[in-house]
């Protein structure tokens, strides 16, 4: 089981949590919201060698931590991915949008200067111009676009660039979220929880309940589940594989 976008330190008991992912052998990309948030939660998952701890500065408190950007560069040689960043096109957050511009796109200037990373994006109501940034600076990495709500002609455009998705349980109940994935290209899709925040059935999703999402995947690609998990393996494998990262190890 894959999740590649989950906040494991924002649940309630979240050493329970590592230690049934690192049970269960569950792949998890633990992200981040601010980087003074990295160090505490890097050392959850130390005993645990398929959980890896990405380096984030969420759009949506960029107002309230920019002052964390020298933090983020003074971490960033450490790590190997980098989420939760992006842009935040709500309504609530408009009035911040220069905040939250200043520090997405420093951070993927600092990307660019530490020869580029894996990154993990949030593009609510913002698509266009999170792609927009990622063109103007396309040695930063290789992307992948978290629970991607955009247009098909945003979609065609992210599938153009090289971008990658995850795709998770909550996404992929709405009709919206199952036209989108069945555009995506197969072999650039891994799955995603966004737990706590994503819930299914008054609670919040745990890491492995990613099968959830790839049992809608095997529907909307007419495969079997087996085969769906074969290539969500395949493609995570890939995708490691393209920053020199073991699937396994530290």
């Amino acid at each position: 089981m894959i999740d590649l976008h989950c906040h494991l330190d924002l649940y309630p008991d979240p050493h329970s949590v590592v230690h049934e992912c690192h049970t269960r052998g569950t792949y998890v990309l633990s992200v981040t919201t601010t980087p003074s948030a990295w160090e505490g939660t890097h050392a959850l998952a130390k005993q645990a060698p398929r959980i890896r701890t990405a380096l984030g500065l969420h759009p949506q408190i960029a107002h309230l931590r920019k002052a964390e950007l020298p933090l983020f560069e003074k971490l960033l040689p450490k790590v190997r991915y980098v989420g939760e960043i992006g842009l935040d096109g709500g309504p609530e957050y408009k009035q911040f949008w220069q905040d939250q511009e200043l520090v997405f796109n420093r951070i993927l200037d600092l990307c660019v200067q530490e020869g580029g990373r894996i990154m993990t994006l949030h593009s609510r109501r913002a698509a266009t111009p999170v792609l927009d940034a990622l063109e103007a600076r396309s040695q930063a990495g290789t992307p992948i676009l978290h629970w991607f709500s955009g247009s098909q002609r945003e979609l065609s455009r992210a599938i153009e660039m090289g971008c990658w998705f995850s795709v998770g349980p909550a996404m992929l109940e709405t009709n919206k979220g199952r036209q989108l994935v069945a555009k995506m290209p197969r072999d650039r899709v891994l799955t995603e929880t966004d737990g706590p925040f994503a819930q299914t059935e008054g609670r919040p999703l745990l890491p492995w309940e990613t099968a959830r999402a790839s049992a809608v995947l095997a529907s909307v690609w007419n495969h079997s589940q087996d085969a769906v998990e074969q290539q969500l393996r395949q493609n995570l494998r890939t995708l490691t594989g393209k920053s020199g990262l073991p699937l396994d190890g530290t």
